[in-house]
């Protein structure tokens, strides 16, 4: 017999799947397709729906809502589904909803924090290790590279992609991509700078730091285009996993990245 606790209060559907050592708190619902990994925490009044796999030791807080339809209104039916990985936290009102596309996915990684009333739209790919401060808004389609943050009341467009140890600052404007290892803040946002904190915290070297502020000099204040500093980074600048990575992801974006 499974060894969970479910609070008298709570719908949870028969067919849901629910892991050892989960804990539902009162007035929580569980959809008949939601799979729900051992250890998993509901506080109360969490609603979790739809195509739903969740990995362990994952905790909601009350009224988070997670894996219900996507509100793009292109849906037009079929199997959407939401994947969530383990060791994440979830707080109060937090939305994150299943794919667009019949057979699509929005998936979410580990070790993530995500404060009050963030949202992760329908088709979004999150990595992990990311916060997002409280309110925090993700469009559809959007990429979330590892370790990333974004800040309070940030929004970012459909289709952007944030760097891994990338920061959004506060009431930042995304409409272009986030480079990895820099800070960007403003409406509409721009670079400002190398988050030299975000990097010290994930142990990133001393020189690979020194060579993105270069890079960053380079990419973003000697007046070249995007390509034509980039040649440059790659020929002046000390080569690191760091600075390729900068390189690869610029080169790859298609909506441009934060100038």
């Amino acid at each position: 017999m499974a060894s969970h606790k479910i609070h008298p209060t709570a719908l949870v559907d028969s067919r849901a799947e629910i892991g050892d050592g989960c804990e539902v708190g009162p007035y929580c619902v569980i959809g008949p397709d939601v799979r729900l990994g051992p250890g998993c925490r509901l506080h109360s009044h969490v609603v979790i729906d739809g195509l739903t796999t969740i990995g362990v030791r994952n905790e909601f807080f009350p009224f988070a809502c997670i894996g219900l339809k996507t509100q793009d209104l292109k849906y037009a039916g079929g199997k959407c589904y939401l994947e969530i990985g383990t060791d994440n936290v979830f707080r109060e009102h937090v939305t994150v909803h299943a794919a667009t596309g019949d057979g699509l996915y929005t998936r979410v990684g580990s070790h993530n924090n995500f404060l009050a009333y963030s949202h992760i739209a329908h088709d979004c790919i999150v990595g992990s290790h990311v916060i997002f401060s409280n309110n925090g808004t993700l469009a559809g389609h959007v990429t979330v590279e590892d370790h990333a943050i974004v800040g309070g009341l940030a929004a970012v467009h459909q289709f952007c992609r944030i760097g891994t140890m990338s920061i959004i600052g506060g009431c930042a404007k995304v409409v272009q991509d986030v480079p990895p290892y820099m800070m960007v803040d403003g409406n509409p946002a721009a670079t400002r700078g190398i988050n030299k904190v975000g990097m010290e915290r994930n142990g990133v070297p001393e020189e690979s730091q020194r060579a993105l502020r270069e890079a960053f000099k380079i990419v973003f204040r000697s007046g070249l285009t995007v390509s034509n500093a980039l040649d440059k980074v790659l020929t002046e600048v000390s080569r690191s996993k760091e600075i390729e990575h900068f390189v690869d992801f610029c080169r790859k974006s298609e909506r441009g990245i934060a100038r």
